[in-house]
C-alpha cells in the first residue's frame, strides 16, 4: 500500500476500499504519511465525497487508532454528550454542560479548539485562570464523579489519528468537508464511551454547513454512525445565519456563559442551552427533569463553580479583558435587519480570538461584543459592534470584514426573526 495510490483514487472520483482506508488511517498516525499528502488527500475528498460505506469505515479506523473509553461500571448516572458542528459566538456547551449534570445526568464533554472563523470551548475556557484542558482518563473520571460534568480535550490516547487531521484541516482549507466532519465528530464520541449524543448542527452564513440540505446531510450522517455503533443519538438543525448571543471571543463568551448560568443573558442563548438541555434529557431517560428550574434555582451555577474548580480554575478570577478597543457606530437609524456570522466570525478571528496556523496562540480578551440583534432598533451614532484586542493593529483588518457584516432599514422595517431550532433528526 501506498499513499499516492490512495490520493489518486479519490483525486480520480475512485470509492476508497476499506483496506486503503484502514492503511492511510493508521499509515498518518504513526507519521509515515507526511501532513502535506493527508492535505492532498483531505481535499480531493472535499472536492470528491465519500460513500457511507467509506465514511463509516473511516470513522472506525479513526476510532481504533486509539483507546475506547466506557463509563458503565465506573458512574451511577446515565451519560449524555452533546456536540455542535461550530459557528460564531456559540458558547453553549458553557452552561449547557453543568445544567444537564444539574438535573441528574453526567455529561463527558470532549471539547476542541477552535477551527477557521469559528470558536473552540477549549480556548474559551481557557481564559479562566488556572483552568486546564488536558486531564487524563483518571483525572476525568473523579471530576464527573465529584460534579457531574466534565469539559477537558480528548487525551492522547482517544482517536489520535483525529487529533492529527483535525488540525490539518483547519490550516488547509479542507474544514467543510461533510465526511470529515462526520468522521471527526463521531469517531470521538463513539470512543468517548457516552450512552447518548445530541448534535447541534448549525445552518447559515457562519456555520460550515451553509444551507439546510448539507446540513441535513451531515446531520443524517453522524445520526446514523451513532446509532449503528450503540449510541442514542439524535440532531438538532439550529441558525447560525448571526451571532449566538452578543459575543464571539474567548473570554467574553465566558462572561456571557456565566449569565446565563446566573438567570440571565441573551435571550437565544438561553433557549437554544434549554432546547439541547431537554433532548439530552430525554435521551438519558430523565425526561421528568426540569433544566429551566435547575438554571432559575442556581443549581446549575453550583455545578459550573465545582466543575471549574476541579480542573484547576478560579470561577472568582478576573476574566482577562482587552487592552484595545474599537467601537462601530450605526451609520443610520433604523431597524438592523441582518448582522452576518460569518462576518464578525471573521473579524474576531483576524482580531486575535482564532487561529492562522494550528500552532497558533490565541488571545483570550480578543474579539466582538454586539450591541444589537437583527430586529432591533438602532440609532445613528450609536455603537453597534465593539471590536476588542490587544494588538491594535489587527483593527483595520477586522473593520474589512465588519464593514460588509450588517443591513440596516427604515423605521418600522417588518423583521421576522428565524428560529432558533430549524429541524430535527433521529
Amino acid at each position: 500500500m501506498d499513499v499516492i495510490s490512495v490520493i489518486r483514487t479519490k483525486r480520480d472520483k475512485g470509492a476508497l476500499s476499506d483496506a486503503q482506508i484502514d492503511w492511510v488511517i493508521d499509515a498518518y498516525t504513526r507519521g509515515e504519511v507526511a501532513d502535506e499528502q493527508m492535505s492532498s488527500l483531505a481535499m480531493a475528498i472535499l472536492l470528491n465525497g465519500m460513500t457511507r460505506p467509506e465514511i463509516a469505515r473511516w470513522t472506525a479506523a479513526m476510532i481504533a487508532s486509539g483507546d475506547r473509553m466506557d463509563f458503565s461500571s465506573s458512574l451511577s448516572r446515565p451519560t449524555a454528550d452533546k456536540h455542535s458542528t461550530g459557528g460564531v459566538g456559540d458558547k453553549i456547551t458553557l452552561p449547557l454542560a453543568p445544567l444537564v449534570a444539574a438535573c441528574g445526568a453526567a455529561v463527558p464533554q470532549l471539547s476542541g479548539r477552535g477551527l477557521g472563523h469559528t470558536g473552540g470551548t477549549l480556548d474559551k475556557l481557557e481564559s479562566i485562570p488556572g483552568w486546564r484542558a488536558l486531564l487524563s482518563n483518571e483525572e476525568m473520571l473523579d471530576v464527573l464523579n465529584g460534579t457531574g460534568a466534565v469539559i477537558c480535550a480528548a487525551g492522547d490516547g482517544l482517536a489520535p489519528a483525529d487529533k492529527k487531521l483535525y488540525a490539518l484541516r483547519d490550516v488547509t482549507g479542507t474544514v467543510e468537508a461533510i465526511p470529515l466532519i462526520a468522521s471527526s465528530i463521531m469517531s470521538k464520541k463513539i470512543a468517548e464511551g457516552t450512552d447518548s449524543l445530541v448534535l447541534d448542527v448549525k445552518v447559515g452564513s457562519g456555520a460550515f454547513m451553509k444551507n439546510i440540505e448539507d446540513a441535513r446531510e451531515l446531520a443524517s450522517t453522524m445520526v446514523e454512525l451513532g446509532t449503528d455503533s450503540g449510541v442514542r443519538t439524535v440532531a438538532l438543525l439550529t441558525d447560525m445565519s448571526t451571532p449566538l448571543g452578543l459575543t464571539a471571543g474567548n473570554a467574553l463568551e465566558v462572561r456571557e456563559s456565566v449569565e446565563v448560568l446566573a438567570g440571565g443573558g441573551p435571550s437565544d442563548v438561553v433557549e437554544l442551552t434549554l432546547a439541547l438541555a431537554r433532548e439530552m434529557l430525554d435521551a438519558a431517560g430523565l425526561k421528568d427533569a426540569d433544566p429551566a428550574k435547575a438554571l432559575a434555582d442556581g443549581s446549575a451555577m453550583d455545578v459550573w463553580r465545582r466543575m471549574i474548580a476541579a480542573q484547576g480554575g478560579d470561577p472568582d478570577a478576573t476574566l482577562p479583558t482587552a487592552r484595545e478597543t474599537h467601537v462601530v457606530t450605526a451609520p443610520s437609524s433604523g431597524v438592523l435587519t441582518r448582522l452576518d456570522a460569518y462576518d464578525i466570525g471573521v473579524a474576531a478571528w483576524r482580531l486575535g480570538a482564532g487561529r492562522a496556523r494550528k500552532e497558533d496562540p490565541v488571545q483570550a480578551a480578543a474579539g466582538v461584543e454586539l450591541h444589537a440583534k437583527p430586529g432591533d432598533s438602532v440609532v445613528a451614532g450609536a455603537p453597534l459592534l465593539t471590536l476588542h484586542t490587544d494588538t491594535p493593529e489587527r483593527f483595520e483588518y477586522a473593520l474589512e470584514s465588519v464593514a460588509g457584516s450588517y443591513d440596516i432599514g427604515a423605521a418600522g422595517t417588518q423583521f421576522e426573526r428565524t428560529p432558533i431550532v430549524r429541524d430535527r433528526i433521529a
